[in-house]
């Protein structure tokens, strides 16, 4: 009987250990096929440094209608923090004028078109609408919860000081911060898709024409 008994728990083992070879094997081979057909997908931290997704803003224009950052999906677009009374803020203007008139319609490696969402930091409607008409600030996105530094944007992306901006890409991605001056159409003019890019002149184009000339 002892004998009997042993010989049938030996085959039991035998049989499970044979069961859970063959389970492993097909969840090896399951996750192989998995990573063949490229399932596999890789999550981006949400923040406020390069590479992360920029965070939500969900904020008011002054007619009253709510604009959210994630409207402006597969574009790019400059997030832009400012207030009537900054006086730094109110001189880098023209330059974002000029880059959004230059690149609005532009196509890019990571997005179709450039816009610009404003966030102001003012406390006072009036001053803030008269200042957005004033710079001549044409497009449509502009928003403040009229908190001043307790603008929740501004704390959510851990702004201290203004002008503060920051560029994402149509997938929601940081791609830049702090452009100021030249710096913003010099990084728009580098992420243009190729075909879009401005010809630059040739560098001995004058001196052929001199030896032409001469």
């Amino acid at each position: 009987m002892k004998l009997s008994t042993i010989a049938v728990l030996l085959s039991v083992c035998l049989f499970a250990c044979k069961s859970k070879k063959g389970t492993s094997s097909s969840m090896a081979a399951d996750g192989q096929k998995n990573n063949e057909s490229g399932t596999v997908t890789v999550n981006v931290v949400e923040g406020i440094n390069l590479g992360n997704k920029a965070p939500e803003i969900m904020m008011a224009s002054p007619k009253g209608n709510v604009i959210t950052l994630s409207s402006f999906k597969g574009k790019m677009v400059l997030v832009d923090f400012w207030a009537s009374w900054c006086g730094p803020c109110r001189a880098e203007n023209p330059a974002v004028v000029a880059a959004y008139n230059k690149y609005h319609a532009s196509d890019f490696k990571n997005g179709k078109e450039f816009e610009v969402l404003s966030v102001s930091l003012d406390q006072n409607s009036a001053a803030w609408v008269k200042a957005i008409e004033k710079d001549q600030l044409v497009w449509p996105h502009h928003v403040s919860d009229l908190q001043g530094w307790n603008n929740a944007a501004a704390i959510r992306y851990g702004v201290n000081s203004i002008p503060t901006n920051v560029l994402v890409d149509g997938n929601g991605i940081i791609i830049a911060k702090n452009l100021r001056g030249e710096a913003l159409e010099t990084t728009l003019e580098s992420n243009l898709k190729i075909e879009n890019q401005s010809p630059a002149a040739p560098a001995n184009s004058k001196s052929r024409r001199n030896k032409k000339h001469d």
